[in-house]
């Protein structure tokens, strides 16, 4: 184990793993994660600035719910946030549908060709920047 500050409170405890915040800063996270996904679900139409100043939360931290998949919004619901390859307006997640069938699609194709020996392979198509390195 190993003894670290916590990224929210300054307060010393031992580090395991995950984010570097004591259990009471978890504990008080987790606690206004349910209260946020309680107003979501009672507000239904509700924006990320509504969310925000009515559960006192930070933008960030409700598109990094929203990104984790914890907060899941109705296509007709205002909040969308950008698929982070293709930047089309997405509910939930950090990719949209057609994208992640594209990587998906890709890494299969990749896992089925033979080693070339080549140093680069690309895994999708030429519009997606994921690519390996063989070494």
């Amino acid at each position: 184990m190993e003894i670290r500050n916590c990224r929210k409170c300054g307060k010393m405890f031992n580090y395991i793993t995950g984010p570097q915040v004591c259990q009471s800063c978890k504990e008080a996270a987790e606690k206004k994660f349910q209260e946020v996904k309680d107003y979501v679900r009672d507000h239904k139409t509700a924006s990320i600035p509504d969310i925000c100043k009515d559960c006192g939360v930070e933008p960030k931290q409700v598109q990094q719910w929203i990104r984790e998949e914890r907060l899941i919004f109705a296509d007709d619901s205002p909040v969308k946030i950008s698929c982070e390859i293709c930047g089309k307006q997405i509910s939930t997640g950090r990719y949209c549908a057609q994208c992640k069938r594209d990587t998906a699609a890709g890494i299969s194709e990749a896992a089925k060709r033979p080693d070339s020996g080549s140093s680069k392979m690309n895994l999708a198509s030429n519009s997606h920047k994921m690519h390996t390195f063989n070494n």
